[in-house]
């Protein structure tokens, strides 16, 4: 079996790391990937996703807001591959969950009433 490297992941943010990282939001497809994601990003800079959210919950850097134009991005993207035909729509409908959308369906009455369900028993009597 391979032994595993101790050497953790570099934790410092660097003006390259952003730039890289601004780099994803726009060209994520040159990366190899479909859509794209925290995952990819954290990929292409090279740093785990605990540090990544790590960052973008602190001040005085750009990481909210890459984190939040990923996600704008990917909603984007995946909604109008979907309406295209272009994705898968199982997973079209599971990446567009995490961005509110919901596949729900509401059945109503009269004028969006509730529906009122009547039970009826009824006897029979047969002449035999």
């Amino acid at each position: 079996l391979a032994q595993r490297s101790n050497m953790a992941r570099p934790t410092n943010m660097t003006e390259e790391v952003v730039e890289k990282a601004k780099d994803y939001v726009d060209n994520y497809h040159k990366y190899g990937h479909a859509v794209p994601s925290v995952v990819g990003l954290c990929k292409a800079i090279d740093r785990a996703r605990s540090t990544v959210y790590d960052w973008a919950s602190q001040e005085d850097n750009e990481f909210s807001d890459i984190l939040e134009a990923i996600n704008e991005n990917q909603e984007l993207v995946t909604f109008n591959q979907a309406l295209l035909g272009e994705y898968n729509a199982s997973i079209a409908k599971l990446l567009l969950g995490k961005h509110g959308y919901t596949d729900k369906q509401e059945v109503g009455g009269m004028d969006g009433k509730a529906i009122e369900l009547v039970s009826k028993i009824e006897r029979v009597i047969i002449d035999g």
